[in-house]
């Protein structure tokens, strides 16, 4: 039940507990901006949605606020990211590790029980797995496999890639990645067995589906499995003549600080990726992740400026549309989608939510994972908007597909649905979704 505080939809498991920063100070300063703009606390409280007996308790220090209240509470006050800065976002603060792992492949070994781990295995055990291969196999015989079927090795190994990322939308990490690691091998053994000009294509595919792993890797929640295979996808580019993944390797470093809440880092990095000479769509990803950053920053015109600034470098790719695309593939509209998000993050819910509501809609039918991440989070702008009986709504019919797809990402953005929806356990609504929400979370 929502009520239970033990549980996982309890409040224990919220960040009010342990926020960061300058928590202590957030109260008195809320109070003050509160008066200087002529608000009564009930005035606030229905203007973010937050119950005045809990504004009471935060202002006069006896519950802890969350980045998300410092932000909805800046909008609402216009203080120009003051509160928000009292409160950064909440996260692992622990800097990812960078220790050079030479001779070790980081994979995925399932057990009989189907339950998954990761786990470093040795280059020549790997090399191994990558022999038994899809297209390893087919290059055996007299006849390879690309000339059995009448294609060439790059259209196969394409061919392969896309059906890699369309199983991605519809399984779980647990199913995608032993295949998808053992291709990635494959893949690689097929180019050094080849001529320099197939050699270099297939380095180059080989780092996608390398970049790809560490997508799902991110996916299982392994984040040192993720920076490693981003970095193996870096190194395998750098093989065929490609430089350009190596800014998009910041990137992905960067995203994956965001979400253990080390905003700096990841803003270091994305400003190191925009300053280099990558093409403008990797330039165009650095720059959407600079405006997530400085949206939890509360700095509402810079994130706005990155945005615009992610949109013109966007619209100048120039990309070979039979080369995988790098980053989000099922997004119509990437940027704004990301504008969405960004305006969650900076307390303007109501706003979020009409962009989420417009690009959602938009998202293939078959990108089960991708429809389900941002729907999730626009019934999360519904709710944290007060519009409760909209966002259960919403949020019912994709806690089965959460539970498909297993994502680390999509099990994050849940438990702040359930946060939310927790400061209204008493709503006929949340109490009909209760059990499935509680069982969706445990489940995650």
């Amino acid at each position: 039940m929502l009520g239970d505080a033990s549980g996982p939809l309890g409040q224990s498991g919220s960040s009010e507990a342990s926020a960061p920063g300058n928590a202590p100070q957030f109260g008195p300063e809320l109070r003050r901006l509160r008066l200087a703009a002529g608000l009564t606390l009930d005035r606030l409280a229905t203007l973010v949605h937050y119950s005045k007996s809990h504004l009471s308790k935060v202002e006069t220090g006896r519950k802890r606020p969350t980045s998300e209240l410092a932000r909805l509470c800046d909008t609402a006050l216009e203080a120009g990211g003051v509160l928000a800065a009292l409160v950064p976002e909440c996260g692992v603060s622990t800097r990812l590790s960078t220790t050079s792992h030479d001779g070790e492949v980081w994979s995925l070994r399932m057990n009989k029980n189907g339950t998954s781990r990761f786990e470093a295995i040795g280059r020549r055990h790997a090399s191994a797995i990558g022999a038994g291969s899809m297209l390893a196999l087919g290059m055996r015989g007299p006849r390879s496999f690309a000339e059995a079927e009448g294609v060439s090795l790059i259209q196969a190994s394409r061919s392969l890639f896309a059906q890699f990322r369309r199983l991605g939308q519809t399984s779980g990490p647990g199913l995608v990645l032993p295949p998808l690691i053992a291709q990635t091998h494959g893949i690689e053994q097929l180019a050094l067995r080849s001529g320099p000009r197939t050699r270099a294509q297939l380095l180059v595919l080989a780092s996608r589906f390398a970049e790809y792993a560490g997508w799902m890797a991110q996916e299982a929640g392994e984040d040192e499995a993720a920076l490693w295979w981003t970095d193996r996808a870096v190194e395998l580019a750098l093989a065929g003549g490609d430089s350009n993944l190596a800014a998009y390797g910041l990137v992905r470093r960067g995203l994956v600080s965001l979400l253990r809440g080390d905003v700096a880092m990841a803003a270091e990095l994305a400003e190191h990726a925009l300053n280099s000479d990558a093409p403008p769509r990797i330039r165009g990803l650095a720059a959407q992740q600079q405006a997530q950053g400085h949206a939890l920053s509360g700095n509402h015109r810079a994130s706005m400026r990155s945005l615009d600034r992610a949109r013109e470098l966007l619209a100048l790719d120039g990309a070979d549309p039979d080369t995988p695309v790098l980053g989000a593939s099922h997004l119509p509209d990437v940027v704004s989608t990301y504008t969405g998000w960004c305006l969650y993050h900076l307390g303007r819910p109501q706003q979020a939510a009409e962009l989420l509501a417009s690009e959602t809609a938009r998202i293939p039918a078959h990108a089960v994972r991708t429809r389900t991440r941002h729907g999730i989070r626009l019934a999360l702008a519904h709710a944290a908007g007060g519009e409760i009986d909209h966002a259960c709504a919403l949020l019912g019919p994709l806690l089965a597909q959460a539970g498909m797809v297993h994502s680390s990402t999509i099990s994050a953005d849940l438990r702040r649905v359930a946060r939310v929806l927790g400061r209204h356990r008493g709503h006929t609504a949340v109490r009909a979704l209760s059990p499935d929400l509680t069982a969706a979370l445990t489940h995650a």
